[in-house]
């Protein structure tokens, strides 16, 4: 009678374990325990990450309610043996096993690069690298090694204008190498056959093509003046005209403060120097858009060869086939300027 007790007590105690451990795994593995009572947020897993920098940062910025439950369930499945970097959207009320099946499969969320332009290498480094797991610093320095640009077929002039600004979706934890072979890719990809026979029939080259939009972007406040600069330089260039652009001498002067461009700036020694040089500069002064790349590649066709900002500070201009018209313009601008206080 008592081995029988003594069997039933152990039965129960065994039923109430098994229960109880039964629960546990049931809580372990589908119990909500990330973002309890929270929004979905992103969480970034950085390159090289330990599972144990994975489990604190969990922790401490307040993705997980039971790290325990969370950590056990991570070794059981041997999450800890290959941690996947990246960029994930954990969703409110996830489990455990949500969670750790979406860190397993390495299925992160993309983020987008997106750019307007830049005067330097060291802004584009900037810009580029502002939203993913990439340093600007290793950016910059593997896109100013001779190796580099020789690898896309470029030099120090016109190897900016491989990046193309737009938006980009990429992985935040993009490789280096990825990352270029991606911008020359759709530098290629924008380079179709129709541009290409546009530039073709305007005879300049994909980086002279560039260069001259991104003195047209420099020129004008209005995109859809664009068309119509790019006019003016293009009948510049065929008439062996130099193109006289202030843009191009404010680059080559370094100093982006200028407003207003005098007669001593002008006899800088630079091949940037429009006043002194026939032709287009070396390379592009800035990244243009797409949409001035194209105006230049269909400019409009028209008898003007000179601009000038009109007077009543619109961001538009006057526009003029001789220089007798252009100097009136220019003169009412340089009234403006004065009456304005802009001295430089």
């Amino acid at each position: 009678m008592k081995k029988r007790k003594l069997l039933i007590a152990a039965i129960v105690v065994f039923s109430v374990l098994l229960s109880s451990f039964a629960l546990y795994f049931y809580q372990i593995f589908y119990t909500p325990n990330i973002l309890v009572d929270q929004q979905d947020r992103l969480f970034f897993i950085e390159s090289g990450s330990s599972f144990k920098k994975v489990q604190n940062d969990l922790f401490e910025q307040g993705y997980v309610k039971d790290l325990v439950s969370f950590g056990f369930l991570a070794r059981l499945l041997d999450y800890h043996k290959s941690i996947k970097p990246g960029r994930y959207l954990l969703r409110s009320e996830m489990t455990n096993k949500e969670a750790l099946d979406l860190f397993r499969s390495g299925n992160q969320k993309p983020t987008r690069i997106t750019f307007t332009g830049a005067r330097t290498d060291s802004v584009l480094a900037e810009r580029i690298c502002n939203s993913i797991e990439l340093e600007a610093q290793l950016f910059l320095d593997h896109y100013r090694k001779e190796s580099t640009r020789k690898t896309y077929g470029f030099d120090t002039t016109d190897f900016i204008s491989m990046f193309l600004p737009d938006t980009y979706e990429v992985y935040w934890n993009i490789k280096l190498e990825d990352l270029f072979d991606r911008f020359k890719k759709e530098y290629d990809s924008y380079w179709n056959e129709k541009r290409m026979q546009l530039a073709d029939s305007i005879q300049l080259s994909k980086t002279e093509v560039i260069t001259l939009a991104s003195i047209v972007k420099g020129e004008i406040a209005k995109i859809e003046e664009a068309p119509v600069v790019a006019g003016v330089y293009m009948n510049r260039l065929k008439k062996g005209i130099p193109l006289q652009a202030d843009p191009t001498l404010i680059f080559a002067l370094g100093d982006y403060s200028i407003k207003r461009v005098l007669n001593i700036h002008k006899e800088l020694d630079s091949p940037y120097n429009t006043y002194k040089n026939r032709g287009l500069p070396p390379g592009p002064i800035n990244l243009p858009s797409k949409p001035i790349i194209d105006a230049v590649l269909n400019y409009e066709r028209h008898n003007y060869y000179y601009f000038c900002a009109k007077p009543d500070f619109s961001g538009y201009h006057n526009f003029a086939s001789t220089l007798a018209q252009h100097n009136r313009n220019a003169r009412l601008w340089r009234r403006a300027l004065n009456k304005a206080r802009i001295y430089r």
